[in-house]
């Protein structure tokens, strides 16, 4: 959700901005500008829709000369997308610039006394508040850029990363931070600032983090930290591992059907990092043997990282015998949640900068309860404040739409399920170690499904005219349908609903009529019957069905129109086999319409403010 650039040293730094917001695209934009200090002061460019109209107008970069600049690509939150709305904002007097990701919370209450004072705001953003209220601090008190953004970061509620250009002050930039992600990249004689790695890999990998309420200088080869309180804080320079080649198509059409084919690769790289001789070791994670018998776990996430947390649900309570209930972490924080001694929480988010995750993290510490993070970026905000991290071995995910990232949280999941077992006694040694061996299967079963591909995009290809589908199945494969019809609401655009199939009498199958599309997933044994029974219910009514089942079962065509089937697994650990003919049938009927792809309307990779 919106993207933040920054540069400053030996080269022209349009150019640079540029191309550091173009990594970013996958976050989710409707708007981009640039600012950069030149010979003539800071000049400003914006414009509406893609980068590239952007860059064009930029004349890709050259119209803008000079060495220090900062760039953003915008998500509406206040004000409408226009050119007019986009960043950079300018204060009033024109002396500060500044660029803003997340959400000034009291804008209103801000704005009504700047314009007291005689500011005159020019759009409707929380922004523009932003850049005149440290104007104000600036003019008011003559402490210098600290003082101003100290004074600042005192007076905000809400969330917020910013970069900020001083008019007095060309040698330099000023970032500030509170909950909205943020990272300063440094060569020696160059400084970046980015919202995300992938912005700044291709020029350097020695990243520092700024943590929450802390501010920096950046100049051309270095950077100083300070807290709230303008006193420096020392930082650890890290050295990113990351492969560049992750954030590029490599001839792949779209970054999603890459990274639908990157999941074997994924699944296993996660694996390998995390078994050992045959045993699970989650030990360079800190993880002890007291972690592992929990009371009870909360399972906490968003999007599809909730829907990770709910088929963990399942294979938790199954395996280990653990009480365990899945909270949207949109909703966490504001109920009047029981906790109790000796309760896990586990927080999923791929970029580990999730608001609500985040939030509900710092809920739980707050009432002393052990935190688990389940995250796919290191130094991200939610893996340095949880108790523990596991990182999922993912790469940089580009597509706003999870696919790799969702599957490699998803063996994480199982393997702590393991765990959890044979610490608590639940599971004997010949049990585990077959259960460890199917996970290890995994791979292999994926690239016999991506290999029938054509099978879901000819199906996409005879109902690209869907209107409504819904996705049902019972237990694990109720889990997988909610993941299935996110995917394919996200990027086609297509009404898409997950259903208990138990529920269907319940209202639902009201809705069922000649044509429509519905989905049935059945692979667990136990509820094998009751749920092919519910498709022939909707068949009975005019429901095109697609029954998704074990290779070796077809159901009969009284049940299905159409039957895929996925190589056998334990049942248990079927979710990450089902969930790749839904990621395909999503992605081929979003390039059937002709669709944005990796970049849905409306829609951010990384959810960063409430």
């Amino acid at each position: 959700m919106c993207g933040i650039v920054g540069y400053i040293g030996n080269k022209q730094a349009a150019p640079i901005l540029l191309a550091e917001l173009q990594k970013l695209e996958y976050r989710g934009y409707d708007s981009a500008g640039i600012a950069v200090y030149g010979a003539d002061g800071i000049r400003v460019v914006k414009a509406q829709g893609k980068l590239e109209n952007l860059v064009r107008k930029a004349d890709g970069g050259a119209a803008l000369p000079g060495t220090v600049g900062i760039g953003h690509t915008r998500w509406a939150t206040h004000g409408v997308p226009s050119e007019t709305n986009a960043h950079p904002h300018t204060s009033d007097g024109g002396a500060i610039t500044v660029v803003h990701n997340g959400i000034l919370e009291n804008f209103r209450e801000i704005k009504q006394k700047l314009t007291r004072r005689g500011y005159v705001f020019q759009t409707e953003t929380d922004t523009e508040v932003i850049v005149d209220l440290i104007d104000y601090y600036y003019n008011k008190y003559k402490g210098g850029p600290l003082d101003a953004l100290s004074r600042f970061m005192t007076r905000a509620r809400g969330a917020y990363a910013i970069a900020v250009l001083f008019r007095d002050f060309p040698d330099e930039i000023y970032v500030a931070r509170k909950d909205s992600p943020m990272i300063v990249g440094v060569t020696e004689n160059e400084a970046f600032v980015a919202s995300d790695v992938p912005a700044i890999i291709n020029y350097t990998r020695d990243v520092y983090y700024i943590d929450n309420l802390e501010m920096a200088c950046l100049k051309a080869g270095g950077a100083t930290f300070y807290n709230l309180d303008r006193e420096v804080v020392e930082k650890q320079l890290v050295t990113v591992d990351l492969d560049a080649s992750a954030a590029e198509k490599e001839g792949w059409e779209h970054f999603m059907i890459k990274e639908i084919h990157e999941q074997p690769r994924t699944v296993e790289n996660t694996f390998r990092r995390y078994v050992n001789g045959g045993k699970v070791d989650f030990s360079e994670c800190g993880i002890t043997a007291r972690d592992l018998t929990p009371s009870r776990i909360v399972i906490t996430g968003c999007g599809s990282a909730y829907h990770v947390g709910v088929a963990l649900q399942y294979v938790i309570e199954q395996l280990a015998r653990i009480p365990v209930r899945v909270e949207l972490a949109s909703e966490f924080r504001y109920r009047d949640f029981i906790f109790e001694k000796n309760m896990l929480v586990i927080a999923i988010s791929q970029s580990g900068e999730t608001a609500d995750t985040l939030a509900a993290v710092r809920e739980a510490k707050a009432h002393g309860i052990k935190t688990l993070a389940i995250v796919n970026v290191q130094g991200s905000s939610i893996a340095r404040e949880a108790d523990n991290t596991v990182f999922t071995v993912a790469g940089p995910e580009i597509a706003v739409a999870t696919t790799k990232a969702y599957s490699a949280q998803l063996i994480v999941g199982y393997l702590f399920a393991l765990e959890f077992a044979r610490a608590s006694k639940k599971m004997d040694g010949a049990t585990y170690s077959a259960l460890l061996g199917e996970i290890a299967s995994i791979p292999s079963k994926m690239e016999t499904i991506l290999a029938q591909k054509e099978i879901y995009q000819q199906f996409a290809a005879e109902h690209v005219t869907m209107h409504d589908v819904f996705m049902i199945g019972r237990g694990i494969d109720y889990a997988v349908c909610m993941e299935g019809g996110l995917k394919l609401k996200e990027v086609s655009y297509v009404h898409t609903e997950a259903y208990a199939a138990g529920e269907l009498k319940h209202g639902t199958i009201s809705l069922i009529e000649q044509g429509t599309i519905v989905v049935g997933v059945l692979t667990q044994s136990n509820v094998y019957e009751k749920t092919a029974s519910n498709l022939e219910e909707v068949k009975s009514r005019g429901a095109n069905v697609v029954g998704i089942t074990f290779a070796g079962k077809k159901l009969s065509k009284e049940a299905a129109s159409v039957n895929w089937t996925i190589p056998h697994i334990a049942e248990c650990f079927a979710g990450s086999l089902l969930v790749v003919p839904l990621q395909l049938l999503s992605y081929y009927v979003s390039v059937q319409l002709g669709l944005d792809v990796d970049k849905p309307r409306n829609l951010a990779k990384s959810v960063t403010v409430e």
